[in-house]
């Protein structure tokens, strides 16, 4: 599974990568940003992952900059590491991810979304990425 976070607002997508293979990945991920303005996707970082070597399909793609952590260096994605954490909560290790459905996937994502955030002054990821889409297509 990948997790998506956006970094200002803390808003979650989960992408499930059946085959660990970057390509689909990448395309998933070009499918899944597109509809977003520009401005909301300049750049993504990654771990070092295999799933993430086609990389440069999302600067081609929809001209977003990809960039890597260090190796063993979790604390360079510490919001991606808390929402891994957070979905222990509803995932247990031993869970086979491949066997969650996209309904379930999406009703966890929904409602990470919707749990009010101290650092956002306890609004959700959801509220607070709205708000910000709507000031980068004001005028």
């Amino acid at each position: 599974m990948a997790t998506l976070i956006e970094r200002k607002t803390r808003y979650t997508v989960l992408l499930r990568n059946n085959d660990r293979k970057s390509k689909p990945l990448m395309n998933r991920l070009i499918h899944e940003m597109s509809p977003l303005p520009a401005e909301a996707r300049r750049s993504i970082t990654f771990d070092r992952g295999l799933e993430f070597v086609a990389w440069r399909e999302l600067e081609i793609g929809m001209g977003t900059r990809a960039w890597f952590c260090d190796p063993q260096a979790p604390w360079q994605k510490g919001s991606v590491e808390n929402m891994n954490r957070r979905l222990r909560r509803y995932l247990p290790r031993d869970t086979a991810v491949l066997q969650l459905t996209p309904r379930s996937m999406r009703m966890m994502c929904q409602r990470l979304n919707a749990t009010p955030r101290k650092c956002l002054g306890y609004r959700t990821p959801t509220e607070a990425f709205r708000d910000e889409l709507i000031r980068l297509e004001a005028p």
